[in-house]
């Protein structure tokens, strides 16, 4: 009996212990967790945000590092929920640093919710770019975009970085008082932010804004890679460009700075387009303001000083953008009044709309504390320290395919000994190289060289490789320069190189070429330096030697033409084309040539019929797209510019045709439309071409 009690009273108290347990649970889950700061000068707690939808999948494996890296409390996914509750619940922390890593969109939503919360002292905010444009992030010294830099390093970056201000401005929108309520056309009484922190614009680069932006609303599914957006853009910018849609802007507006009428000079130059700049960055990278140099009426530009810029641009000048051109500078000045007479497309930081006539007020709101990426002097002991630094360097130069470094980039072991074997190999004088890192040469700069200048002289290095024979090689030095025997690699880089840092624990990774400035070469190697080249070709097959002309794909001598392919090439000269889609379908080639030695392509492009020129391009050969004209060395596009058919030259240069490529008497496509008369025409080509050669980089807003 005594024992039976016994277990009856240890089951009544294992129950009761069960149930206390479960209830103390209960309650543990309902109780919020308490952010407790520990207050100390040294501390820099840091806080992630991160938009997964910017830069394709990079948000999402950037959102994967950080929260393996950091403690999962500190990392938000901002497709979950907006920074609100995040940074309420870190108010009280001291000495707090944000990381925004997303575009200059996510920046600017961030900034609002500080200004919501009117947190003192407001936390500085660190930028990695994943956006598109990603202007503001290039202003702070994050550069065009996130490549494959390891979070360690991202995280110092943050810690080091300097604080600085931003301004922000203030947009206000009344209805246009001039005008009675039964004129005010179509269009949205507000504009998409009523707060900038890059810049507002309108006119035509707000136009293209708008049409891409309408577009993806009405089909998401056809915006799914940044390829096909920059395509996009491209296509609605021609085509604005040729139905001049911002022609008469300089009509509609009136234009009032700290109280000076800009109205008559707008009209005057009969501007397609005015930027109101807060940042000296614009549209992926250009800067629109320039140097005003001796030019005592303006200032440089400064994210920090109070002042907007404003300038004007014509359909020339925005094309000579890209090539480091700049607007037409009109005034720096703290309050404008916009007022518009119609309904004009425009934009607030990328966000378009089309607004209706409106009395707009710009005005300085505040400025925001941000993290501006300093140079990395102070990460390198042996940089602090002046007399450690060596006078001089004598650094071996690599280059490495794209190929190669996606698949060794993360072995460093593997590049060495790739690079010591293709050195050997090249010094036996074997033309034919199988992978790996190849010697370029040899540079002497000074010790305490950074990147931006070290280019410059790999750049060099590169004219001469073209001017010396294959038997020797020119080292330069960063005073005097010198050359003796040696060999060498002689294939040219393309204007696409970047350097790689080899100085991480496990991997290799790229250097963007906007930060290059804040990297000095001791900080990537110490004996020899890795660059890469993401158009070099490792190998070539075998029987073709570099540098051979143009394939010239054609019937054979003596061979009889098949009555398909001479039904093809009726076709295409006569414009039918159901007979050409007929004619294929029954066997006929897309390779066939004239008796000119003309291909299909240049047919095509030649008589301006755009049908059948995106037929071929959507079913023949890529190779016919830059084919030469084996008479006169033109291509398509060459054709289509001379007979000034602006269609197909929009055709073939969204599919990817070469606009740097000569004909026989050295002219490009550009050149050739200017030829013929159409300046209009090869403005588009000359801008679209400067595009191409900056095409790694992000278009926020397209021009």
């Amino acid at each position: 009996n005594s024992l039976k009690a016994s277990n009856r009273k240890k089951k009544r108290t294992s129950f009761k212990r069960k149930a206390s347990k479960r209830g103390m649970e209960q309650e543990n889950k309902g109780r919020p967790f308490v952010i407790k700061p520990i207050s100390s000068p040294l501390m820099k707690p840091l806080l992630v945000f991160v938009n997964p939808k910017s830069g394709g999948n990079q948000g999402t494996k950037v959102l994967q590092m950080f929260m393996w890296y950091l403690n999962p409390r500190q990392v938000f996914d901002l497709s979950q929920e907006g920074p609100k509750d995040a940074l309420e619940l870190y108010r009280k922390v001291p000495n707090l640093r944000i990381l925004a890593c997303g575009g200059d969109g996510t920046v600017g939503w961030i900034l609002s919710i500080l200004d919501e919360l009117q947190l003192s002292p407001q936390p500085p905010v660190g930028v990695l770019p994943l956006g598109t444009g990603n202007d503001l992030a290039r202003t702070l010294n994050w550069g065009g975009g996130y490549t494959d830099e390891p979070v360690s390093k991202i995280l110092c970056q943050v810690e080091d970085g300097t604080i600085v201000q931003l301004d922000r401005w203030n947009l206000h929108v009344e209805r246009n008082p001039d005008l009675p309520p039964e004129e005010l056309e179509d269009g949205v009484c507000k504009l998409p932010l009523n707060v900038f922190n890059n810049y507002f614009s309108l006119g035509f680069d707000a136009h293209v804004t708008l049409e891409f932006h309408e577009s993806r609303e009405a089909n998401p599914e056809k915006f799914n890679s940044r390829f096909r957006n920059k395509m996009f853009y491209a296509g609605a910018a021609f085509s604005d460009f040729l139905q001049r849609s911002s022609r008469d802007l300089s009509k509609h507006v009136k234009v009032v700075c700290d109280g000076t009428d800009l109205t008559p000079k707008i009209q005057e130059l009969k501007f397609q387009c005015i930027v109101f700049l807060n940042i000296p960055r614009y549209c992926a990278g250009t800067m629109p303001w320039g140097n005003p140099g001796d030019h005592h009426d303006f200032e440089p530009q400064r994210h920090d000083d109070g002042y907007i810029e404003v300038i004007g641009f014509t359909m020339a000048s925005l094309a000579a953008l890209q090539v480091g051109g700049h607007g037409e500078r009109l005034h720096q000045c703290r309050e404008v009044m916009l007022l518009t007479y119609k309904s004009i497309p425009m934009q607030v930081d990328g966000e378009p709309c089309r607004l209706a006539p409106a009395m707009i007020r710009i005005s300085l709101r505040n400025q925001a504390n941000m993290v501006q990426k300093s140079k990395r002097r102070t990460s390198m002991p042996l940089l602090n320290d002046p007399q450690s630094v060596p006078d001089r360097l004598r650094i071996r130069v690599n280059k490495i395919s794209l190929q190669d470094y996606e698949g060794f980039h993360y072995d460093k072991e593997k590049l060495r000994e790739a690079s010591i074997s293709a050195w050997l190999r090249t010094i036996a004088g074997e033309l034919v190289q199988s992978f790996g890192a190849i010697p370029l040469g040899i540079l002497v700069v000074r010790g305490d060289c950074d990147l931006e200048t070290c280019r410059m002289y790999i750049d060099r290095l590169q004219e001469d490789l073209q001017s010396v024979s294959s038997g020797s090689q020119r080292v330069h030095y960063q005073d005097h320069e010198t050359s003796f025997p040696r060999a060498l690699s002689a294939q040219r880089l393309s204007p696409r190189w970047c350097f790689l840092d080899a100085t991480s624990a496990d991997r290799f990774y790229r250097i963007d070429r906007s930060q290059e400035h804040l990297h000095f070469v001791m900080e990537i190697s110490q004996d020899e330096i890795f660059i890469l080249d993401p158009d070099m070709v490792v190998s070539q097959p075998a029987g073709t030697p570099p540098g051979m002309p143009d394939l010239v794909v054609e019937q054979a001598s003596g061979s009889p033409v098949s009555s398909e392919d001479h039904a093809i090439l009726q076709a295409v000269i006569a414009g039918d084309l159901m007979k050409l889609i007929e004619s294929y379908k029954n066997g006929g080639s897309l390779l066939i040539q004239g008796p000119d030695h003309c291909s299909l392509l240049h047919y095509a492009a030649k008589t301006g019929n755009g049908e059948i020129v995106k037929y071929i391009l959507d079913h023949g050969p890529s190779e016919l797209l830059d084919m030469a004209d084996s008479e006169t060395g033109e291509t398509a596009l060459h054709k289509a510019a001379c007979q000034r058919n602006r269609a197909v030259c929009q055709l073939l240069v969204d599919a990817g045709a070469s606009l740097r490529k000569t004909d026989s008497k050295g002219k490009t496509p550009q050149e050739r439309a200017q030829q013929a008369g159409d300046p209009d025409l090869a403005a588009y080509l000359e801008s679209r071409q400067n595009y191409k050669v900056i095409g790694h980089e992000d278009l926020e807003t397209a021009v």
